[in-house]
């Protein structure tokens, strides 16, 4: 792998900083005043369900959508600063190229759009091509390729102009399973380059696998943002298995203590195996055989599932 790290912009300050973003489409409202910061050199996930308006947030900051209102940065430029665009990299949702090009010339016709130079562009079309696993297929059009070739594809034009920053909206929609890996690969392969990839998607566990940083949007809203161990260390949790049911006077000491125990499980919600020993203590004590002991947390999508419905809730 080429490492590009040295020749790429280095500036202090987030990559994006939205202080706050708004979007209505007549008496609807896609985003509601959003607020986050996106660290530069790192892979940020912005996750939610379909319509939560993850794509329009996207789309404003690249000025395909116009805002309704938009106050930020972006590398250091105000949000839409038109020069600041030529050192981005975009790759839309579902992205629709002629199926009469091949997948050379769709990198190459990027290319022409981002003002590479011709004499550059030959030489990174193939290299790109490389890089996504294409050159055997880079001179076939379009119309021959499956689902996860044609992102193969859509990753390569969307580095074409060595961008800094790379928006990759649902990168992994429609792809088989061995096509993911691959992408989560190339995806951690730009941040080792020095690139902030920005990723939206409704896949918690695919973003989870890759991300730095997060942040949860439902219904226009952002309403958790953090890394990714800020997120999911409030889940966490170790679980005691013993040898049979726990006793019934073990059991009701412990749940005197605040300890959940479901037959031979017994949960202790804590951050560090500390409390676990006087539980190990007591059922040693007592002549009680351990099976296992482990540390457990929640995921991404748990936590997403926990907000989200908490907000339902409130609401």
């Amino acid at each position: 792998m080429r490492l590009l790290a040295s020749t790429l912009r280095i500036m202090d300050g987030p990559a994006v900083d939205i202080e706050y973003l708004r979007k209505r489409y007549g008496g609807f409202e896609a985003l509601a005043g959003v607020a986050l910061q996106v660290p530069r050199g790192s892979v940020f996930g912005l996750l939610g369900p379909n319509g939560a308006g993850k794509s329009t947030l996207v789309k404003s900051l690249l000025t395909i959508v116009r805002p309704s209102e938009c106050r930020g940065s972006m590398l250091g430029q105000p949000i839409g600063h038109r020069k600041t665009l030529s050192r981005v990299g975009y790759l839309p949702e579902h992205a629709r190229f002629p199926e009469y090009l091949t997948g050379r010339e769709v990198i190459g016709y990027s290319a022409g759009l981002a003002g590479v130079p011709r004499g550059t562009t030959r030489e990174r079309t193939a290299r790109l091509l490389e890089r996504v696993g294409m050159a055997e297929w880079g001179d076939k059009k379009l119309g021959t390729y499956s689902k996860g070739m044609r992102q193969r594809v859509g990753l390569a034009q969307a580095l074409v102009n060595e961008p800094d920053i790379v928006f990759l909206d649902e990168p992994t929609d429609g792809v088989d399973p061995g096509g993911r890996i691959e992408i989560r690969k190339m995806i951690e392969g730009m941040r080792d380059e020095g690139r902030t990839v920005f990723v939206n998607s409704h896949l918690l566990a695919e973003v989870e696998q890759v991300a730095d940083h997060v942040a949860i949007l439902a219904n226009g809203r952002v309403i958790e943002t953090g890394t990714v161990a800020e997120l999911t260390r409030r889940g966490r949790r170790y679980e005691v298995r013993t040898m049979g049911p726990v006793p019934p006077t073990i059991r009701a000491g412990l749940e005197r203590e605040g300890l959940e125990v479901k037959g031979d499980l017994i949960i202790l919600d804590a951050d560090d195996a500390t409390p676990v020993q006087p539980v190990i203590d007591l059922l040693r004590g007592a002549g009680v055989p351990i099976r296992e002991i482990r540390e457990a947390k929640f995921s991404l999508e748990d936590i997403f599932l926990q907000v989200v419905q908490g907000r339902k809730e409130a609401a």
